[in-house]
């Protein structure tokens, strides 16, 4: 199989990034979501994770990937796929009272940007994700929009994935 690209924006910062698909590592997880892009949703910055930014949506596929390519120590430039029950996120301290909802499903695509990352929360302990993908180009720009976004705040801007 040919190597798959998507663009992952901050289109507000007017910023984009090129990942490329890792389907030798996590090839049911690159499929679902090849299949559901475009996506774009508001964009939330890490609280425990460190160094991330993300987006929420709902489930897109039939069934969720297995856990595979899994890691609790994501590094620059790689993309993860978490699914969440609404009861594991569907609590004030998570600052998500009015988008999530227990009995429901939230599938969470992210982005890592810099190092030092622990994919551990206080609350449920650790939180494998599947790396589904890794930036080849424009990291460091994305890293400073990252940055900006932590500093400034996320109201008002979209993460967006889209084919390339």
């Amino acid at each position: 199989m040919a190597d798959r690209f998507i663009e992952v924006s901050l289109v507000k910062r007017d910023v984009t990034c090129t990942a490329r698909l890792l389907d030798d590592r996590a090839p049911i997880t690159c499929a679902t979501v090849w299949d559901a892009l475009p996506l774009s949703g508001d964009v939330y910055h890490a609280k425990y994770a460190r160094n991330e930014i993300y987006a929420l949506f709902p489930p897109f596929a039939e069934t969720e990937p297995p856990l595979e390519n899994p890691t609790v120590t994501p590094i620059p430039g790689d993309l993860c796929y978490f699914a969440f029950a609404g009861t594991e996120l569907g609590t004030k301290s998570y600052g998500y009272d009015r988008e999530v909802r227990a009995g429901t499903t939230l599938v969470d695509l992210a982005l890592f940007y810099e190092r030092n990352n622990l994919l551990l929360n206080g609350d449920v302990g650790w939180i494998p994700g599947i790396v589904w993908g890794q930036v080849v180009d424009g990291l460091d720009a994305m890293a400073e929009a990252c940055n900006d976004l932590w500093r400034s705040g996320a109201a008002g801007e979209t993460l967006s994935f889209r084919r390339a």
